[in-house]
């Protein structure tokens, strides 16, 4: 979705590519295209770390950017944007990468760490200039010399307004987790808390899909939750789900700054959420939502209970949480800034090739 804003909005200042993996999303491919936008599926673009693969996507997005002939790249993704930048640096191109979250943060495993900041670092020398979606996200850049500081700002995520607002006092409450289904959020944790709170009325929408779903749907039935929780899928209507929601909650190892956070805030919904990666600069303790330590079963099921138990609590909560909303991560503030980073380094000499690819 942050992609896709992205192309919205500057189709008509920029010639836009869009090169994306051949397992992408269909929905993201169908809508570039529906905008007008070129799109290039590469056949050895993929997720998971493959060498060889991997060997042969560097071939491929270097090939493309050598047809194409763009200005500026602009990666999203680990994968994407150590290929990317690495390719755009060996053809004297200018690069952007827009980190979504490190995979070298507090959550993740020993190894993948190790791995990421090995090549993060390798990346982090080809690139010109990274962008990070939260404050603590440009910390650990920094600290772990991912990046130099004159090569890294700060561009808070963005999502676009809607009309469609919550109603936070009504009851039976109804709680919503918007995520992927994966290792990075903790689905379990929040199905934990809640079966200590079902003498409380309230039902459960579980928003995503993943390879963990049919792991957290039994472990929902072992807790006998199973006529308490939705399982919804995956679904392009999420402002409308949160506008009949009265509590949003993310269960999370690490984030950089989640876009659902931002949505619920912006729905006017009081937020429990992980207080991992830069999730604490959205949601403001105990004047938007509250913060819970990754891993607190027993702080999620306090907090939980609080505002089930009180309307009043949440109405105030939603209140202050779609005027943080409001004030800074607005769709129209990060496109500003994201543009004004393209300016910056293509106001510097540049390669003669023409176009952007996104």
């Amino acid at each position: 979705m942050h992609l896709l804003e992205l192309l919205r909005a500057f189709r008509d200042r920029a010639e836009l590519h869009l090169a994306v993996g051949q397992d992408q999303e269909d929905f993201l491919v169908e809508a570039a295209r529906e905008l007008g936008v070129e799109t290039h599926l590469l056949a050895h673009l993929v997720q998971p770390l493959r060498p060889v693969s991997d060997w042969r996507g560097l071939g491929e997005v270097r090939e493309l950017i050598r047809r194409v002939r763009p200005h500026l790249v602009h990666a999203h993704s680990s994968k994407a944007g150590f290929l990317g930048r690495l390719a755009a640096k060996s053809l004297g191109i200018k690069s952007i990468f827009t980190a979504h979250g490190w995979a070298f943060t507090d959550g993740v495993s020993p190894a993948r760490r190790a791995l990421a900041l090995t090549l993060e670092r390798l990346a982090g020398r080809a690139g010109d200039l990274v962008l990070a979606v939260s404050e603590r996200d440009r910390e650990l850049a920094l600290r772990y010399r991912v990046v130099p500081p004159e090569r890294i700002r700060l561009v808070w995520n963005g999502v676009p307004d809607t009309p469609l607002r919550a109603n936070p006092s009504h009851n039976p409450p109804r709680i919503v987790m918007v995520g992927r289904f994966a290792p990075q959020k903790d689905h379990a944790l929040l199905l934990r808390a809640l079966a200590e709170l079902r003498d409380l009325p309230w039902r459960l929408d579980l928003v995503g899909q993943g390879p963990l779903l049919p792991e957290v749907q039994a472990l929902a039935e072992r807790l006998g939750l199973e006529q308490r929780v939705r399982f919804l899928g995956k679904r392009l209507d999420v402002d409308r789900i949160l506008a009949d929601a009265q509590v949003f909650v993310l269960a999370s190892n690490w984030e950089g700054l989640p876009l659902s956070v931002l949505e619920a805030m912006r729905a006017g919904l009081p937020v429990v959420a992980s207080d991992v990666g830069g999730v604490r600069e959205a949601v403001l303790e105990g004047r938007t939502g509250f913060l819970v330590p990754r891993g607190d079963v027993t702080l999620l099921r306090e907090r939980l209970a609080l505002l089930l138990q009180d309307p009043s609590l949440r109405v105030a909560l939603g209140r202050e949480g779609r005027k943080r909303y409001e004030a800074h991560f607005t769709l129209e503030r990060m496109l500003r800034q994201v543009w004004a980073a393209y300016e910056e380094l293509l106001a510097a000499p540049s390669s003669p090739f023409q176009g952007v690819v996104g």
